[in-house]
Parts: C-alpha cells; sequence; structure tokens
C-alpha cells in the first residue's frame, strides 16, 4: 500500500522552511574622539602651582629683602658703635692741625731737653723748667743734676735727634705720642756713638704749647 506524503513545508530531512533571522547588523566603530585642548594656566589666568617659576620668584625676591633688611640694620648698629668708641673721640685720626702742633711741639722739646754740652748744661736745665711738667719735670729734674756733673768732668756732649714721632691718641688737652730718636754722644778726643732709642710721651696742652707731662723709655 503506498501512501502520498504532502508538502507540509517540512522536508525530507526535518529542516525548517522558515526564514531565517537576519543577521545582527555590525556595530558602527567607534570614532576617537580628541580629548579637548586644556587651556595654559599662563592664558586663564589660573595661579600657578607651587612649585612653579612664579613661586621660586616670589621667593627669591622676598630673601633678597631679608637681606637687604638685616643688612640696614647690621650697618646701623656697626656706627653706633664705632661713635660710641675710645676711638671715636680720637682726635688724632682726623685732626691733622692739632697733631701736627703736639708732634712739633714734643720733638722740640727732647731736642731740647735732652741735648747738652759741658759748657751750657744751664741751658739744658732752664728749657727743661720752661718746657716739662707733672711727673716729667720732677724725674728730670732728680736725674739731670748727675748727668751735668758728669758731663763737665768727662767732656761729654749728647746731641739728641728725633727720626719719627706719631700720636697714638689725641683729645682736647691730652696727647700720648710714640718717638724714636737718635742720641749722638762724644767724649773729647773719642769718636762719636749714636744710640737709637724709643720713649713713649704723654703731653698736655697748657696756655697753646704742649708740654710734656710723662716720658717712659721702651
Amino acid at each position: 500500500m503506498s501512501s502520498t506524503v504532502e508538502d507540509s513545508g517540512v522536508d525530507a530531512s526535518g529542516a525548517s522552511d522558515e526564514p531565517e533571522a537576519p543577521d545582527a547588523p555590525d556595530a558602527p566603530e567607534a570614532e576617537a574622539l580628541d580629548a579637548p585642548d586644556t587651556p595654559d594656566a599662563r592664558e586663564t589666568g589660573a595661579p600657578t602651582a607651587p612649585g612653579g617659576r612664579g613661586h621660586r620668584r616670589a621667593l627669591i625676591a622676598g630673601g633678597l629683602a631679608v637681606l637687604l633688611v638685616l643688612g640696614g640694620a647690621g650697618m646701623l648698629f656697626r656706627a653706633h658703635q664705632l661713635r660710641n668708641t675710645p676711638a671715636a673721640g680720637n682726635r688724632a685720626l682726623t685732626d691733622t692741625e692739632a697733631t701736627s702742633q703736639v708732634t712739633g711741639d714734643v720733638s722740640d722739646t727732647l731736642g731740647k731737653v735732652l741735648s747738652y754740652t759741658p759748657q751750657a748744661t744751664d741751658v739744658t736745665a732752664q728749657s727743661a723748667r720752661a718746657l716739662l711738667a707733672g711727673k716729667a719735670a720732677k724725674q728730670y729734674t732728680a736725674l739731670f743734676g748727675q748727668v751735668g756733673k758728669r758731663a763737665k768732668e768727662q767732656q761729654l756732649t749728647l746731641t739728641t735727634q728725633v727720626v719719627r714721632a706719631g700720636v697714638t691718641r689725641l683729645t682736647g688737652t691730652e696727647a700720648r705720642l710714640l718717638v724714636f730718636l737718635d742720641q749722638t754722644a762724644q767724649r773729647k778726643g773719642k769718636p762719636a756713638g749714636v744710640v737709637a732709642a724709643q720713649l713713649s710721651v704723654t703731653a698736655e696742652l697748657r696756655g697753646g704749647n704742649w708740654l710734656i707731662t710723662d716720658i717712659t723709655a721702651r
């Protein structure tokens, strides 16, 4: 017996004749989006980061200002010290006229009171009485009596010449000097001998003239 298989829309293999589902459309390729340009801080006026150039400049400027202030304060303090130190009252550093006068008077006095001849010791003593004062006058009077007597006995001539004199301190009425001198001693009939000496001298201004008040050999 034969049977007829009607076309039922299903083939012999059992596969369905239903239309296949359409393929899903391809996803559109993602386009690369450029990142928006970031505006420069200098263009927008935004503050610079703490480590930037502007910050360093501010620090440098501030440091310089501090140094200038400290330097100015130091100079003012130093000037105040100089005005209040003993050197500030030493006219030997500034008053050339007074320095020259005291140097001249002291040099002239030493040349007269430390020079003598056997025949004129009294002239030397007279000069000492007029040009020496205080301690120097007392010391000279005590010593020159013996020196004058020996000068006559030994026929001794002494000549003193100031080589250099420097004022170490000078006020209105007192001066201190360091004096270098050469003394030439000669006995009758014998060659002369030269001796160098160094003295510390104190002088006082009296009646317009500088009188020696103290002499110390160095």
